[in-house]
């Protein structure tokens, strides 16, 4: 793998760069404060093309990898926008995943389109109140009633709903079956207000992108919406995980090193007894060891990338680049709150946003401890645990 970025990627993280630099510092903690979605910043990132970073060309995409949406989006998160600017786009980024792959052609023109001119806004609907992460478990049902399905049940964590038009939904079609996840389908399809009550979650960061709580109560789904065969929705979600941890882990990269230059520029300019606290060895190791944990994930969430687009098995590499970069980041972020003192909790210096926000990553959409068991089992021949 190259170490370096390519002209063209040096080129995607200076333009977006410049389109983020619109939306500074005070924008954000705006949006902080106000609880408003960035409608504003997510237009600008479709007007200029952004929202088809990953997506074919032949629909309105650039056709780039993986590779170019992370620089993309660790761009954005670099910038100050932090977790609040990634999250809301993220889902229209690379959350269609299964319908760019195993879509027909029919429903990608009519939709693919769509998502990348922002003329529709989806959410992703899978994780349930009792089942978390055993998502093979899950307990929405969408049942064929002649003419269309029809879906009962509750999602929880479901970010954007408020705003969204269309829902990528996983729902079982089938009880009884050998294995759990052969009876899960899944859907993209409009949010049916009139069968879906969203219900918002009042949370600890990003309050500007929503997480919601959803019931359905029989919103219809036609059978045109069912993405490829039925029963195969959970093999269909599992083919996108990859790319999902891999542009998590390099917006968290992001995050960290935003934190970590606003620690390291107040480190310089701040004097206590007569010296820059820069020049304590107390303030320079944490800084320095977040800068040397960051670019360690950085390294190994390129590599995953570049496995990634060239076709090669890339499980352990993206996992293994979640779990560095979101420990990378919050100790970037915790170090530049601790670096800045008491002003390192006062919302006009971003930083405390900055751990806000960088802790629903370590959460979601894995636990470090999952990913710690995944690695054990699959690079060191451990027996499972769970």
């Amino acid at each position: 793998m190259a170490l370096e970025l390519t002209e063209e990627q040096r080129q995607i993280k200076e333009s977006v760069a410049r389109l983020c630099a619109r939306f500074g510092d005070d924008y954000w903690l705006a949006r902080d404060t106000d609880g408003e979605f960035p409608e504003e910043f997510c237009k600008a990132i479709a007007d200029e093309g952004w929202m088809g970073i990953a997506m074919p060309e032949e629909y309105g995409g650039s056709g780039l990898g993986i590779t170019e949406a992370a620089t993309m989006v660790q761009a954005i998160t670099e910038s100050g926008a932090a977790n609040a600017g990634f999250a809301a786009i993220a889902i229209n980024i690379f959350g269609l995943n299964p319908v760019v792959v195993f879509g027909t052609d029919e429903q990608k023109q009519k939709w693919l389109p769509r998502i990348i001119s922002r003329e529709d806004v989806a959410c992703f609907s899978v994780t349930e109140p009792n089942t978390g992460l055993d998502t093979t478990r899950l307990k929405t049902k969408a049942v064929w009633d002649g003419e269309c399905y029809r879906v009962h049940g509750q999602k929880i964590w479901t970010s954007t709903a408020l705003r969204a038009n269309k829902v990528l939904l996983i729902a079982r079609t089938k009880e009884d079956t050998e294995k759990p996840i052969d009876g899960l389908s899944l859907f993209y399809t409009d949010l049916d207000r009139n069968y879906a009550e969203i219900r918002p979650i009042d949370k600890m960061g990003r309050k500007c992108v929503d997480s919601n709580q959803v019931f359905f109560d029989g919103m219809p789904i036609p059978k045109e919406d069912l993405i490829g065969e039925e029963g195969k929705g959970f093999r269909y979600l599992l083919h996108g995980l990859n790319a999902e941890r891999i542009l998590i882990a390099a917006s968290m990269v992001g995050l960290g090193r935003c934190a970590l230059k606003r620690g390291a520029d107040y480190a310089r300019e701040r004097e206590v007894f007569g010296r820059p606290i820069g020049m304590n060895q107390s303030i320079q190791h944490p800084l320095a060891e977040s800068w040397a944990e960051l670019e360690a994930a950085n390294l190994m969430a390129y590599n995953a990338a570049h496995k990634y687009d060239s076709g090669q098995e890339c499980g352990l590499e993206a996992n293994a680049a979640k779990y560095l970069a979101a420990e990378a980041a919050h100790k970037s972020c915790t170090t530049a709150v601790m670096t800045h003192g008491g002003m390192g909790y006062a919302k006009e210096y971003h930083v405390e946003r900055y751990l806000r926000e960088c802790m629903i990553h370590r959460l979601a959409p894995i636990s470090p401890q999952l990913i710690l068991s995944y690695l054990a089992e699959r690079a060191l021949d451990l027996p499972k645990s769970y």
